[in-house]
């Protein structure tokens, strides 16, 4: 009976001992943090939309994560600098999977990141939710591939459909048009769709050719289309080209009755304030404006904290462009994660495809291919800018809306007309 005070002693210890490690585990756990990885371009011809993608998704971290994370873990963003180049983008998803650990991967920005990127996540299985691709999964047909862009089931032909839509209604309807796209994937995605959509209106087509991406001297270009003698140009373009054919564009004294449709990089503050009035008479395709049709709860607030943040961090001032849609495929994915109650690759994609989602830029479903069910692009036609000032670019009126007809400021006229 004598040992049993000692016993009793060993084992208090002991248990005090498992209760201290215990302890000291519990926090670690609870403070490992759900890793969410992806590439986005931050340097390069990309990188003015990069920055401004990542702004917003910094902001829905420090949100989300005031809130007490998802799941009782913080959320921690792992992101590279893909440079714009569609290269850098295999290894970087090899590295975040790999050396990195993350729990889950996020598509970067843009339909030439996203395509090279998802051979990568298919090999793992990986759910992945891309940012403003159009076309991306059509020949891969991945279960797992969701497109956060508007596009509808057809994202090709709807880049220009709007553009189509709104030069048809000229009178006399146009007979002829010049189709000139970089050689990449995002142009020749919405030149594919351009083209199908010009045959289908019975439209000739009398130019039909893409450039190097390399391409500095856009003159050549469009002297060659203007020999054809087209009545419509439609452009499929990146940031720095888009902004080379517009300057070449007023050099060159373009007279046409319509010139645009999918040019990237005219919807960034930087470049509207570059090129001033050189846009004037310009059709192009948009995703989000300020009018009251797109500004749903949380909206204003969001658009708050960003513009108070982008001039220190050297980002688009406004964040039209990329920050509501960015915000909001990577909260979607917060939601997939909280309603699953997982990180788990298959119950997030099931989630994703089945359900009709609540987001921050209103409801989405997705249908075949990953992509949403219905098209909800928006189109604008600047028109009155003067000069280089951010002011004429905060709302709509330098910039009117010409499609969907539910949201339309404006209607638009033949671009002739607005260059005179």
């Amino acid at each position: 009976m004598s040992d049993i005070p000692n016993r009793r002693g060993v084992l208090g210890a002991m248990t005090l001992a498992v209760a201290s490690l215990c302890a000291a585990f519990a926090p670690a756990m609870a403070d490992d943090p759900i890793k969410i990885g992806f590439g986005m371009a931050l340097t390069g011809p990309l990188g003015a939309n990069g920055k401004s993608a990542l702004l917003a998704m910094k902001i829905w971290e420090e949100d989300i994560n005031a809130k007490g994370g998802l799941l009782g873990r913080k959320v921690q963003l792992i992101n590279y600098d893909d440079q714009s180049n569609p290269s850098t983008v295999p290894g970087i998803y090899t590295k975040l999977l790999d050396v990195d650990k993350v729990d889950l991967v996020v598509g970067g920005y843009a339909t030439n990141m996203l395509a090279p990127a998802l051979p990568v996540v298919m090999q793992r299985k990986k759910t992945f939710l891309g940012l403003y691709g159009i076309g991306v999964n059509g020949k891969f047909k991945y279960d797992r591939f969701f497109e956060f862009t508007p596009a509808g089931q057809d994202p090709n032909a709807a880049i220009s459909k709007p553009y189509f839509e709104a030069v048809m209604a000229f009178e006399p309807k146009p007979k002829k048009i010049a189709i000139v796209a970089a050689d990449a994937e995002f142009s020749r995605n919405a030149a594919d769709g351009a083209r199908a959509n010009a045959k289908a209106l019975g439209l000739e087509i009398v130019y039909d050719k893409t450039y190097p991406p390399a391409t500095t001297d856009f003159a050549p270009i469009l002297r060659a289309v203007m020999a054809t003698g087209p009545e419509l140009i439609f452009v499929g373009s990146y940031p720095l080209d888009s902004v080379g054919m517009v300057l070449a564009a007023k050099e060159q004294n373009i007279q046409v009755r319509a010139f645009g449709g999918g040019m990237v990089g005219l919807q960034a503050t930087v470049f509207k304030t570059k090129l001033g009035e050189a846009l004037n008479g310009i059709i192009n395709y948009d995703f989000w404006l300020p009018v009251p049709k797109f500004m749903t709860p949380g909206i204003e607030a969001f658009l708050t904290k960003y513009q108070a943040r982008a001039s220190a961090e050297g980002v688009d001032p406004l964040g039209y462009y990329m920050g509501p849609y960015a915000y909001a495929y990577i909260d979607l994915l917060g939601q997939a994660i909280t309603a699953t109650g997982g990180v788990d690759d298959a119950k997030i994609a099931d989630y994703l495809r089945t359900k009709t989602h609540d987001t921050f830029i209103g409801p989405v479903k997705f249908g075949a291919d990953g992509e949403w069910d219905k098209d909800r692009m928006i189109t604008v036609q600047f028109s009155g800018v003067k000069g280089n000032g951010i002011d004429q670019f905060k709302g709509v009126g330098a910039q009117p809306i010409i499609y969907p007809p539910e949201a339309k400021t404006g209607t638009a006229v033949e671009f002739n007309k607005l260059r005179q």
